[in-house]
């Protein structure tokens, strides 16, 4: 924050409080394939005030640059997050939203790997995506059709492989046989 001091005619001071546009580290649903950083580049666009740094699909991380006070202008700063999930979601027809962090550290995370076949296009992927990343204790989910595969880095203590590919199997995707 910047704070710009004016003499005035009278010669009183004036003071004015500026912003500057920060870097903000964001966990994001959605990256479940690196070609889908084009498509959350075309959402964020679409936000006033706000852009995309950097993407590491690794983590599901991108690091946002907005200054809060004109990006999400008149929101209170507890609820800025959950207004940029919304307004994320909104723009992206919900394929992208704004997660809370992880809180496990990385090293205590299990990834598991499911053998998967039939995903042949990004709206598939999303559906396989989709039904690992909401369960509890998922901290990173990826789906790919080029590897036939759903990949997910999980939290041992709260959710299993079997929770994943049943929930896999609730939405139609086939697994395949080891």
């Amino acid at each position: 924050m910047s704070v710009l001091r004016i003499i005035t005619a009278s010669g009183l001071f004036a003071c004015v409080v500026r912003a500057e546009p920060q870097n903000f580290t964001h966990h994001v649903f959605g990256l479940f394939s690196p070609d889908r950083e084009a498509d959350l580049r075309e959402a964020v666009a679409k936000l006033p005030g706000v852009a995309v740094v950097s993407v590491d699909f690794d983590r599901a991380e991108v690091v946002f640059n907005y200054d809060p006070g004109v990006a999400f202008k008149g929101v209170k700063p507890e609820k800025i997050v959950e207004r940029f999930d919304n307004d994320l979601r909104g723009k992206s027809h919900s394929t992208f939203g704004i997660l809370p962090p992880v809180t496990v550290p990385r090293e205590k995370l299990t990834r598991i790997e499911i053998p998967v076949s039939g995903l042949d296009c990004k709206a598939c992927c999303f559906v396989a995506y989709q039904s690992v990343a909401k369960i509890e204790g998922v901290a990173q989910a990826a789906a790919s059709f080029r590897d036939g595969r759903v990949t997910a880095l999980i939290d041992a203590e709260k959710t299993s492989t079997a929770a994943l590919e049943e929930a896999l199997k609730k939405r139609g995707v086939t697994l395949k046989k080891p």
